[in-house]
This record gives C-alpha cells, structure tokens and sequence, in this order.
C-alpha cells in the first residue's frame, strides 16, 4: 500500500499534468480555427480545378496526353506519399494512416507489385519503419514549417515529380486525412500519379475548343494538379491533426480529473486509517498506565 507522501507526490504529478494537457487542448483549439479555415476555403478551388481538368482530360483523351496522365504504360512500380505529422499527443490521427497505407503497401506487395514509400511527417516514417523500412526513398522533414503554404506542397510535388520524370516509379498515391469534424477525420487515398479526374454530373462531358491545345494547357498544368492535391491534403491533414489534438488532450484532461478524484478518495481513506491507528496506540498507551 502507498504511504501518504507517495499519494501526496502521486496526485500533484497528475495534477501539473492536467495543466498541461488543458493548455494544449486550448493552443490546439486556437490552431483548430485557423486550420479548419483554410482548409475549407481551398476546397472549392481543388473541386474547380478537377473538374476544369477532367474536361480537358476527356476532350485530349487519357492515351493521348502527357505523360502525367497517360501514365508510363504499366502499373509494376508504387510510390505511396504517407503525409503524416511532426508531432504526437493528437490520439489515432496518425496510426488510422499509417494502417491505410500499410493495408495498400501489402496488398500491392501480395501482388508481385514494387513499391517505394515517401513520407511527410516523421510520426508516418517511424511507424512504416520496422516493417517497410527497405522501402523507404525519402523523407520531407517539415519540423521547421510553422504554418503550411503552397510554396511546401510544391517542394513536396518537385521531388515526386522529379522521380518520376526518371522513371522511378508508375503510380503514385498519396494517403492522408480529411477533415469531417474535431471528432472524425476520415483516412483518404488519392492517386495523383498518372491523374484522375472524376466527372460531374451524370458523366456527360461538355466539349470546348481550346487555344492552345487541350495537349499543351495539360502539359503546364498537370505538374500544378500535383502540387494543388498535395497542398489540398496537408491543408486537411493539418486541420484534422488539431481537432484529433484538441478531442484527445480534452479526454486526456477529463481522465486526469478522475484519477485526481479516486487519488483523492484513496489519500483521505489512508489518512483516515493512520490517524485511527494513532489514536488507538494513545487509547492503549494511557489504558496500560
């Protein structure tokens, strides 16, 4: 049984660390807000431009266009992007992405395909470590950004693209999270490598004549879809790491108060039982006098 001052000790410990855990809950609400902002107001411009692109795909036709969309002609090699974050304490955020790209990488590696692993975020690279470790290309250190801009996406994209354009890979997926709300972001998988675009509507494509060439326009701006995508998802997966932050140091703090409470109650029981067996040896001390 715990003596009074390891009680004592136990419940100031519990204590200081429900202070931190409530002022990490408040920094990442703050961050939440301006997160969450950007986020949604870069949607509407990654929804135009996939549907601006998807036409044009349709009108060039997917055998006949660049390279990035009309791929290499094979689908042996994998790049898989895992976008993760720098830091923890934000609950599953990071492990429901890292299992979404592990169940891609096996089944891919089930079936006789090659596959190479980038990651952004180091809390991505240490969990791929132990099992894909040999797969591992490179790795986007993002420890120094305090606030993404595109000019990172655009990095991150460079460096894709640059591998691809030397035919280190056929297929490139990225895998992050979309933020829904501060409780539920959703692992999502998106191949940017060659492009997909889905149609709108019932499918029915509308058909424009282009100056230049629907071949050239998708020349300059298949590389620019790279970036938006990459820029799209480091948006979501910097929302979702803050509300993922803010819900688990909420719990985090609601979990020390209970335990500060049953410390509490176990502290004053012990207490209770050391005065009671003083009180005893003075009744039996002045009795044997």
């Amino acid at each position: 049984m715990p003596s009074l001052k390891d009680l004592k000790n136990r419940i100031e410990s519990v204590k200081s660390t429900r202070k931190i855990t409530k002022a990490m809950q408040m920094v990442a609400a703050a961050k939440l807000r301006r997160a969450q902002e950007a986020a949604e107001q870069a949607r509407p411009y990654t929804e135009r431009f996939n549907a601006v692109m998807a036409g044009l795909a349709a009108s060039a036709g997917g055998s006949e266009g660049p390279k990035l969309l009309s791929g290499t002609g094979s689908d042996q090699t994998h790049l898989i992007v895992v976008m993760t974050s720098e830091r923890g304490l934000c609950g599953g955020f990071n492990s429901t992405i890292v299992r979404a790209a592990k169940a891609k990488i096996q089944k891919l590696l089930d079936s006789g395909k090659t596959v190479k692993i980038l990651t952004v975020g180091k809390k991505g690279r240490e969990q791929l470590r132990r099992d894909y470790g040999k797969l591992f290309i490179e790795h986007v250190d993002m420890s120094e950004v305090k606030r993404v801009g595109y000019a990172n996406a655009r990095d991150v994209a460079k460096e894709i693209l640059t591998r691809y354009e030397a035919g280190e890979f056929d297929v490139a997926t990225i895998f992050y999270n979309t933020f829904e709300s501060v409780i539920s972001q959703v692992p999502t998988e998106v191949q940017i490598i060659p492009a997909k675009f889905e149609t709108e509507g019932d499918g029915a494509a509308t058909f424009y004549e282009y100056e230049p060439s629907e071949e050239e326009i998708l020349t300059e701006l298949l590389p620019r879809g790279v970036a938006t995508q990459i820029f799209a998802a480091l948006l979501e997966n910097g929302a979702s790491e803050q509300g993922a932050r803010m819900s688990a140091m909420d719990n985090a703090t609601r979990n020390a108060g209970e335990m500060i409470d049953k410390l509490t109650i176990e502290f004053n029981r012990s207490r209770q039982a050391v005065i009671t067996n003083e009180l005893i040896e003075i009744i039996s001390g002045a009795e044997a006098l």
